[in-house]
């Protein structure tokens, strides 16, 4: 707590720094006039806002924070254009955005990822990702993938509705007022911590609004109920760092979704939620009409919930305008992963055994002063993104850089990955994309599940000493980031890519759009003031000296 005190007096003294307001200028996402369609223009631009009562500039999708709720139908196409309006250079200047969750078969070049997928999309350009979800439904999010650009406030849901949810008898209502998003938020830029080794946020940000320690007592977000009807609460876990322990007060809650896979119905009274991680729980709003803590824990020390820190409202129809004076309970019902199955064709793919997939891999994960390695590579994010290296013709993991970072697998295989921590904290968020995956083992569990394990695509890494199994099918060719999403981790090298099948990819691809052909000459043709954050370093200086080597 005193090195967060030290960075945040400092902090006041730079120049972009500025004052404490008594309320929120923040956008609620309970608000149902925020909520965008499939097929919209999303505006990435920088803002001045206010969401714990400290002010700072941030680079905001539909300048809000989180950003605009993106809401479709199970079936509809998505033409998202990403529209880059940055124009502060405390921060990065180009951007690229990330669909969490999306599968992006055959689109992987609309998987917003930069330096892996694509390049960043510069300042004054845009982007179109155009992309289908297939049979996918449930509650994903969207992000920066540009270095630690999220941070800095680049986030938000993307829910797909399935008008023929097999649970939907389980709930009444699930809408716009139902998405809660769980957010860390700092008060210096992102550029400026990513130099830090051990950065902590300054509160915690639910809906949009939060309060800090030794701040205003500024708005809280409020979800309303009416008594005697039951919702279907889609928990988004969009933190850079921290996950929390939520529950509501006197409320239980039934899960029934992680990470876009509906899962059977499991009664909880607190769950944790890592970063990237989403689940679905239903509330039945059967308590006595009044205003209840819904709470929001972050594993940062020294955590708590005194005057409203890492808290929102959960507030039925008919109680006062007023903060709750409800008392925490002692869990007894904690969410425990082993005991979700999955609801719809449960079952890991291949032979039922340890080490008999197809594809065997071990990943070991260590950490030197605060630098992250897998195999004792570090990620370094190449120069031209691995989905073009692939489509001009480098074929093996020996051609494609960055090197040792880039596992070459077959198509069509069952791969199975076993994940050791080996001495580092935890837990780490570990996230795949272009694919779900089936967790045989959980983190910290001694037994192997393959009939009927959850399938997500964020799973624990674990503590030290920990390992993690996961299973799934290469039929998506193409390069998949495989990375920590704490998102300080991935900056700082906790990363692999997936090239699944390179000489099929241009083939699974077909046609590319000539706009994302011309996104590398443009971004490589900018200047490191056009980039942005050139001071970065500088900055960091000021503040602490427990600082990574200047790059």
């Amino acid at each position: 707590m005193l090195f967060l005190n030290a960075i945040f007096l400092l902090w006041l003294q730079l120049a972009h720094a500025a004052s404490i307001i008594s309320r929120s200028t923040s956008y609620p996402l309970n608000s149902r006039s925020n909520t965008l369609g499939p097929q919209t223009n999303l505006i990435i631009s920088n803002k001045v806002i206010s969401p714990d009562g400290f002010t700072r500039s941030a680079t905001l999708a539909g300048g809000t924070f989180p950003g605009p709720i993106i809401a479709a139908t199970k079936g509809e196409k998505f033409a998202i254009n990403v529209v880059n309006r940055l124009t502060d250079g405390e921060m990065l200047k180009s951007t690229s955005v990330h669909w969490h969750g999306i599968s992006q078969n055959r689109t992987n070049y609309a998987d917003g990822v930069s330096f892996v997928t694509q390049c960043p999309i510069a300042q004054n350009h845009s982007f179109l990702h155009s992309f289908e979800a297939g049979n996918q439904a449930g509650t994903f999010w969207y992000h920066s993938h540009y270095a630690t650009q999220q941070c800095d406030g680049l986030r938000g849901a993307l829910i797909i509705y399935d008008p023929e949810d097999p649970l939907s008898y389980l709930y009444d209502i699930d809408d716009e007022t139902t998405v809660i998003t769980l957010a860390d938020w700092y008060h210096i830029v992102a550029p400026v911590l990513s130099h830090m080794i051990g950065v902590n946020g300054n509160s915690t940000i639910i809906n949009g609004l939060g309060r800090y320690q030794g701040g205003p007592e500024s708005d809280l977000a409020v979800v309303n109920v009416e008594y005697g009807k039951r919702y279907r609460l889609r928990l988004v876990g969009m933190s850079c760092d921290p996950n929390f322990i939520f529950s509501i007060d006197n409320h239980n809650l039934t899960v029934i979704e992680a990470d876009g896979e509906l899962t059977e119905p499991l009664l909880v009274d607190s769950l944790q939620i890592l970063a990237g991680q989403r689940y679905s729980v239903v509330l039945n709003a059967n308590q006595p009409v009044n205003n209840y803590w819904l709470r929001a824990l972050p594993n940062t020390g020294g955590s708590n919930f005194n005057g409203g820190l890492n808290s929102a409202i959960l507030r039925y129809t008919g109680a006062p305008v007023a903060d709750p004076t409800t008392n925490q309970t002692k869990s007894t019902m904690a969410l425990v992963e082993t005991n979700l199955h999955a609801l719809i064709n449960p079952g890991a793919p291949g032979i039922p055994e340890y080490g008999k997939a197809d594809i065997n891999l071990r990943m070991v994960i260590n950490n030197t002063g605060g630098v992250y390695s897998i195999n004792n590579v570090t990620y370094k994010p190449p120069t031209v993104p691995v989905l073009l290296q692939i489509l001009s013709g480098a074929q093996d993991a020996t051609e494609l850089l960055p090197k040792g970072s880039v596992y070459v697998l077959e198509a069509n295989k069952v791969v199975e990955l076993t994940m050791i921590n080996l001495n580092i904290g935890g837990p780490h968020p570990i996230h795949i994309h272009g694919h779900n995956f089936d967790v045989v083992q959980s983190a910290g569990n001694n037994s192997f599940n393959y009939v009927n394990p959850v399938r997500r695509d964020v799973v624990s890494g674990g503590f030290q000493g920990q390992q993690m199994v996961i299973r799934w099918v290469t039929d998506n060719s193409g390069p998949w980031f495989l990375h920590c999403h704490i998102d300080w981790h991935l900056d700082a090298g906790f990363a692999v890519v997936m090239a699944e099948s390179p000489s099929e990819t241009q083939q699974h691809l077909g046609v590319i759009p000539n706009a994302w052909d011309n996104l590398c000459p443009i971004f490589d043709s900018l200047t490191p003031a056009q980039i942005g954050a050139q001071n970065s370093y500088q900055e960091a200086q000021n503040i602490t000296t427990l600082l990574f080597p200047p790059s």
